[in-house]
């Protein structure tokens, strides 16, 4: 197989990776729920069922959330809404059994000055989002809900993280009719976007009380344009858990319940909601069994962790925490929580192969850019090294490629000698490879590792928030975003170009292999220019040390007449 030929299938694959990611984007968007505003008039909001387990300690065995009657609370003002609790990266509204509102106050919504921040929760009824946890008493018993039952301790306080100050609290009780009570404390760190929620349940009655706390996130999903004008169609939207047994698993939005319910009782996991660049996560207390489940109902999607059930005797107590992540898919900030698995939400893909390779893309690349301090250059970074892991394939590709235009007049004799006979004609072919000990195939091999980086860091580049609004140099202000000027992609095409003209043609090539062939940089430059400037400023650093390789290659191997070619005739 010669060099021209692995330059085609090469651009071929690549073409076809990116049609078949574009492809996937609009089957996505085609299958996209469609919520009516008549459907969500009366809310999103999902309350626990009645059935409790049957065994004291046991997790329920059945579905537990089901779309319940409470009107969505429209757009007011924080105050109006609940307590406000403002740290240095988070602004967040508190009813008691709800987080309604989270503005993450480090990410603005563009690059533009004055930008308000980005807002995860989200009280209106078409945008519906929230985390919420309540408790269901068994047989009927008083227990308060995510939407009543919880009240705060101190009224109309607003809560804001002083100087010196490392976290804040904010307590919510609730006292039922029978003597038994629950308190509850928001807790918010300094510099984290982790909230604790710590629920505390005391009988001061004469009777057993039997309850058990349910946690869950509920949206709306919000229909999402696919295209690559629109980087947030890049990435996964749905929801994700984790178990021990299960390992990482997730569900679309657009087929959230094809596969069912869930029902799945996990120990020690965590459930999230993911976006592009930002997620939630409820994360229980690890000792404590939960029967997670999946519902959607109304236009609203939800996933839930109900349990453990909790018995108090006459004067016992129990305590039960949980933690709930708002904010970012930085990847230090999520592994500093030291909870199994919970970087996976930095969703690369769904394929295990493609999320290990991502991570370890990322890596280096974080280590990079902690040299650099520029993520831009640490791109280019990456490619370097790359290329020189890659090297030992390369060489081989060159090697090979070399040796197949060394024998070339070889195969046109014995072509001219069989002439259509072409079975005759590739046993003679195949004859001359054993003797000659060559691999047709062998410059192939390195083209498989290139299109696997390729198609990760694809998945890298446009998930990673760390790469979120950040510059390269000049007119490429966020990586993420496509070229607004087309300078990458139009560089990209002339190295192209440049590398076509290199590469020596194939003697006897086909004419319209040669057509296709002179397209692809113009047909690359078109699919390229609406991509992330990160990952086209991938392709034109490799593409550039690509070319210099291959110059050098050709001057290393050149063409050399194979022993019994014909020898050439200068015409004067």
């Amino acid at each position: 197989m010669n060099q021209t030929r692995l330059f085609l299938i090469f651009a071929w694959l690549m073409v076809a990776t990116l049609l078949w990611m574009e492809w996937g984007k609009e089957q996505q968007a085609a299958r996209a729920p469609v919520t009516p505003a008549a459907q969500i008039a009366a809310p999103p909001a999902m309350v626990p069922g009645q059935a409790a387990p049957a065994t004291p300690g046991a997790v329920p065995t059945a579905n537990v959330p089901v779309v319940g009657g409470q009107a969505p609370v429209t757009k007011a003002s924080p105050a109006a809404q609940g307590l406000v609790a403002t740290t240095d990266v988070l602004q967040v509204t508190l009813d008691g059994g709800s987080v309604r509102e989270a503005d993450l106050l480090k990410f603005p919504q563009t690059r533009d000055a004055g930008s308000k921040p980005v807002m995860l929760f989200d009280p209106n009824p078409a945008s519906f989002y929230a985390a919420q946890s309540g408790w269901v008493g068994q047989n009927g018993a008083a227990a308060p809900t995510h939407a009543a039952g919880f009240v705060p301790v101190s009224p109309g306080t607003t809560y804001t993280l002083a100087d010196g100050q490392d976290s804040l609290s904010i307590p919510f009780v609730w006292t039922g009719p029978n003597g038994v009570s629950i308190e509850r404390t928001y807790i918010l760190k300094r510099g984290s976007y982790t909230i604790e929620v710590r629920d505390v349940a005391k009988n001061a009655s004469a009777t057993p009380w039997t309850g058990y706390v349910y946690r869950q996130l509920v949206r709306v999903p919000q229909e999402i344009k696919a295209s690559m004008f629109h980087p947030e169609s890049y990435s996964f939207r749905g929801a994700t858990w984790y178990s021990q047994d299960g390992g990482y698993e997730r569900r679309k939005f657009d087929d959230f319940l094809d596969d069912g319910k869930l029902n799945q009782t996990i120990e020690g996991g965590w459930l999230a909601m993911l976006q592009h660049h930002f997620f939630s996560a409820w994360i229980p207390q690890a000792d404590q069994p939960a029967l997670y489940a999946l519902d959607q109902q109304g236009g609203a999607a939800s996933i839930s962790a109900t349990g453990p059930q909790f018995t108090l005797a006459p004067g016992q107590s129990a305590t039960t925490t949980a933690k709930l992540w708002v904010g970012p898919k930085e990847v230090e900030l999520i592994q500093a929580q030291n909870v199994p698995k919970l970087d996976r939400a930095v969703d690369y893909s769904r394929f295990d192969i493609f999320a290990m390779l991502g991570e370890g893309l990322f890596w280096i690349l974080s280590k990079l850019h902690g040299l650099i301090g520029n993520w831009g250059w640490a791109i280019i970074g990456l490619v370097v090294i790359l290329k020189i892991a890659l090297f030992p394939l390369s060489n081989a590709q060159y090697k090979s490629a070399a040796k197949m235009r060394k024998f070339q007049p070889r195969l046109a004799q014995l072509k001219e000698r069989y002439g259509d006979d072409k079975q005759k004609f590739q046993q003679a072919m195949m004859e001359l490879y054993k003797t000659e000990k060559i691999n047709p195939v062998g410059g192939c091999l390195p083209i498989i590792p290139q299109i696997l980086i390729f198609m990760t860091l694809y998945w890298v580049l446009s998930e990673a928030v760390e790469l979120r609004h950040a510059p390269w140099i000049g007119w490429i202000q966020d990586l993420t975003a496509r070229d607004p000027y087309f300078i990458l992609p139009v560089l990209n095409a002339a190295i192209m170009m440049a590398t076509q003209h290199l590469t020596p043609m194939a003697p006897g090539m086909d004419p319209m292999q040669q057509k296709m062939l002179k397209l692809m940089p113009v047909v690359f430059g078109v699919l390229l220019a609406f991509l992330p400037a990160g990952l086209v400023l991938y392709q034109v650093a490799n593409g550039g040390l690509g070319l210099l390789q291959q110059w050098y290659m050709l001057k290393k191997y050149a063409d050399t007449p194979a022993k019994g070619a014909p020898s050439k005739t200068v015409k004067k």
